[in-house]
Parts: C-alpha cells; sequence; structure tokens
C-alpha cells in the first residue's frame, strides 16, 4: 500500500477540478479526500496499491477536468497507512 499527500499547484480552483479527481480516485480504486486550501491550491491525501496511487497521479498531473491547469504537484509520501474507506470532497 502507498499513502501520499498532494499539494496541486495551477488553475485547480472552480474547474471541477475536485470532482473530477473523486472520479479518478474511484476509478483507480484509490481512497482519502481532496479539498481547496485558501491559497489557490488542491490539497490530496490518498492511499491504495502502488500502481494504483501512480496511475491517479498521472491522471491529476494532466488535469483531470478539462479547463484545471496544473503546473506542479507537491508530493510527501507516508508510512502509515490510514485506512481510508471512501474518496471524499471536504
Amino acid at each position: 500500500m502507498k499513502h501520499v499527500h498532494l499539494i496541486i499547484h495551477g488553475r485547480v480552483q472552480g474547474v471541477g477540478f475536485r470532482f473530477s479527481a473523486k472520479q479518478k480516485a474511484k476509478e483507480f480504486n484509490v481512497n482519502g479526500w481532496v479539498q481547496n486550501r485558501q491559497d489557490g491550491t488542491v490539497e490530496v491525501e490518498a492511499e491504495g496499491e502502488e500502481k494504483q496511487i501512480d496511475a491517479f497521479l498521472e491522471a491529476l498531473k494532466h488535469g483531470p477536468s478539462p479547463y484545471a491547469k496544473v503546473s506542479d504537484i507537491d508530493i510527501t509520501n507516508f508510512d502509515q497507512i490510514k485506512g481510508f474507506k471512501t474518496f471524499e470532497i471536504k
């Protein structure tokens, strides 16, 4: 299992990013959450099998919604799994 925390930079608020991220999480069987931050970035915490997390990350890099434009992603890997059961929008 892999557990990551992401800060996503770019045009990622007001463009359906969180909704699309949730759809991608479901598609790749990834659990966790996504939320907008005050500074205009989007924060994601996600866990799942390594290949699924990698595929999810790749989808997010390309902007899961047509209007999103991701410029950068800060990735922090964690050793501890939290055991999320779903993927939710906060």
